[in-house]
């Protein structure tokens, strides 16, 4: 598994796979067959409501604690909750958790972030990070925060690579974590023309060559499924490699275009919202 190093000396596998919109049951299973087939890295969140699942799903994957990087989010409602990362390591059934972000820009995040801090100082998380930060929004949390953040989670394929917001990452050696890797499942895209040439180059599929270029830009990739074969086959990109010439003709396709536009109404919808979490 090829990986990249943190701010903090880290490292952190560029591939992993994604819990978003997963049921419990399905997130479950996901894990557990992700991770038997040579997946470390597994992304949730409280907000997903399948934390429960996905700590179910390490423990009968077999495969030991130490050798998976786990990732979550504390959700808004829970950003003034002093007990808030312990609640989240009880819901995944572990003693630390290897990165924890803040999910959304949305009521009392500097508190938020305060959490996040103290649990990389206790060591109940290896790694902090920030989702869904950009524009006034990480430029506030710049001038605020002490420990600066290892990742943040944002939407990023081919059709909007993030220019603007990477020069401020670049500056702190903060890593991308991409959502939406494939643009929202759009066929635009995935048909795009230079997908399918350079898939049949590679004997590869038009989205595995998607995702084999979000690795070479640095980015760490997290698609989601519940079918147990595009589990797979995500994870079936690390025997070739694309081009300088590949990667400049993909990187002709940045439009500057988002799938997902949120509004500050629907941040404000955010803080009031309390996840109505798995019970035990």
């Amino acid at each position: 598994m090829e990986k990249i190093i943190l701010n903090n000396g880290m490292d952190c596998p560029l591939i992993g796979i994604g819990t978003f919109m997963l049921s419990p049951a399905d997130a479950e299973n996901s894990v557990r067959e992700a991770l038997k087939m040579g997946y470390t890295l597994i992304d949730t969140a409280a907000a997903y409501v399948n934390e429960r699942a996905v700590g179910r799903g390490i423990k009968s994957s077999g495969v030991e604690r130490e050798k998976i990087f786990l990732s979550t989010k504390l959700w808004p409602s829970e950003y003034e909750n002093e007990n808030a990362v312990d609640e989240t390591l009880e819901r995944l059934g572990v003693d630390y958790v290897d990165l924890l972000y803040i999910h959304q820009p949305a009521g009392n995040y500097i508190a938020g972030y305060r959490l996040l801090e103290k649990a990389y100082k206790e060591g109940k998380a290896k790694a902090i990070g920030i989702s869904n930060f950009e524009g006034k929004y990480i430029e506030n949390l710049e001038q605020k925060w002490e420990i600066v953040p290892q990742f943040i989670q944002v939407e990023a394929h081919p059709y909007f690579t993030q220019k603007e917001l990477r020069k401020t990452l670049d500056k702190y050696g903060i890593k991308l974590m991409a959502w939406y890797p494939l643009g929202h499942g759009d066929k635009t895209l995935i048909n795009e023309e230079i997908f399918k040439k350079l898939g049949e180059k590679y004997g590869k599929s038009p989205a595995q060559i998607i995702l084999r270029w979000h690795t070479q830009m640095g980015f760490v990739v997290i698609p989601g499924s519940k079918n147990v074969e595009h589990i797979k086959d995500n994870l079936d990109i690390l025997d070739f490699k694309l081009s300088d010439d590949d990667m400049a003709e993909i990187a002709k396709l940045d439009k500057g275009v988002r799938y997902y536009h949120r509004t500050d109404s629907q941040l404000v919808q955010f803080a009031a919202w309390k996840p109505q979490y798995e019970r035990k």
